[in-house]
């Protein structure tokens, strides 16, 4: 290469990182909690609650709101209070109770540590991409299984498809077993890719969004699945598919790995 060409590549990578300086240099701000062992478990509550939120209002309206109904996957069901409560507090019991000595255990262990430089935008892109792919296979593999396998299905699964038709707050009304699962591989893939606290950061929210929005119950023309092209991303009526039938579309977003196994099965969406 070229110096020439290799000083137009340093431009670039600096000006994709200035692009994301300003943000980064707000965060580290509040460097005090982002460090402390509450932050993880306040982040998750306050985002993943934030996510559901907004579609429960829609639940609420839906009565009032007939247009509504046109992009409910199933237009006559609308969770109930004794349905909405419980998952709420299955989430914050086990946040609190198990979630937060771990992150506290792993504080003590491995500090956070925040750099000074923000990430290249093009590398937080491809990292966070990378991650879901990496997210994607491993949940196929752990989901397939404890759908097979009788006594994991039992034990661990069966009480996150207690409720048949989903809605955003049953995202993450789970055993404890899955939600570390879930949570290992979270933390597995960005340790792995060396990912800058940032895109940790990023990558997070992009993957509690995304699993919200699979379990909402509503297919909007702006949801995921329509942004991404030649059918790669499943979206909310595919995975509501798997709620109903419980024998396919087993990977949480892409479609490639059901695909190639024969448990892909395409839902007729609006």
């Amino acid at each position: 290469m070229s110096g020439r060409n290799t000083s137009e590549l340093h431009i670039l990578c600096s000006a994709s990182q200035l692009f994301l300086q300003p943000l980064w240099d707000h965060l580290r701000t509040w460097e005090a909690l982002i460090q402390s062992p509450f932050f993880p478990v306040i982040f998750s509550i306050i985002t993943y609650v934030g996510f559901c939120l907004p579609f429960v209002v829609l639940d609420v309206l839906c009565p009032w709101v007939p247009a509504l109904r046109r992009y409910k996957i199933h237009p006559d069901f609308l969770p109930t209070t004794r349905q909405l409560l419980p998952c709420l507090g299955q989430t914050l019991y086990q946040h609190l109770i198990f979630v937060f000595p771990v992150t506290l255990l792993h504080w003590s262990r491995c500090p956070t540590f925040l750099p000074h430089e923000a990430p290249e935008l093009f590398q937080l892109v491809c990292h966070v991409v990378f991650c879901l792919l990496l997210f994607d296979t491993e949940f196929f593999v752990w989901h397939v299984l404890h759908h097979k396998v009788p006594w994991l299905y039992r034990s661990f699964h069966k009480m996150h498809h207690q409720n048949s038709s989903s809605f955003a707050l049953a995202t993450q009304y789970m055993s404890i077993w899955e939600l570390f699962s879930l949570g290992f591989f979270d933390m597995m893939n960005v340790t792995l890719l060396e990912c800058h606290p940032l895109t940790v950061l990023v990558f997070h929210v992009v993957n509690m969004w995304l699993s919200v929005e699979d379990h909402s119950g509503y297919d909007f023309p702006w949801s995921t699945h329509r942004l991404v092209p030649f059918g790669w991303y499943g979206g909310v009526a595919h995975h509501d598919l798997h709620h109903s039938t419980f024998n396919c579309n087993f990977a949480p977003y892409f479609t490639h790995w059901d695909k190639i196994l024969g448990t892909l099965r395409s839902a007729h969406t609006k």
